[in-house]
């Protein structure tokens, strides 16, 4: 008989739902391509800076911009982490973005659009699994 890795009064160890790894892995993809991004765009702005011997009008906007890219795609990266390993944090920062998209798409007038439906849809599966995280 094999061990099990937890004592039968303690409840057995979440299970991650289908839906939520998905999201946790394209939202990590997306993360990984916003800090790349962040980077080339830091780069060159750097770059900018030093080849124009600081008299370049790009240097310093593109250091910004990429600092700004970079930091926003580790916290997105820091968010996936949490929905892979469901934590909470991480299920309440995902209900609270994908609502203000909703909101967003409402202010604007597309409530009937694809965008609006998809965040409907995504907004009411996070609250379906919510047992799931801890």
């Amino acid at each position: 008989m094999a061990a099990q890795n937890y004592s039968p009064m303690a409840p057995p160890p979440p299970s991650r739902p289908l839906g939520v790894a998905i999201l946790a892995v394209l939202v990590g993809l997306f993360a990984i391509l916003l800090i790349l991004s962040g980077a080339l765009v830091l780069v060159g702005g750097v770059a900018f800076s030093v080849l124009g011997h600081g008299r370049s009008l790009f240097g310093l906007p593109l250091v910004v911009f990429g600092a700004i890219f970079l930091i926003g795609g580790l916290i997105i990266l820091a968010a996936a982490l949490g929905l892979w390993h469901l934590r909470l944090w991480a299920l309440v920062l995902a209900l609270i973005f994908t609502f203000l998209e909703m909101l967003s798409y409402g202010l604007s007038g597309q409530i009937a659009t694809v965008g609006f439906v998809f965040s409907l849809i995504l907004f009411v599966y996070l609250l379906a699994v919510h047992r799931h995280f801890h």
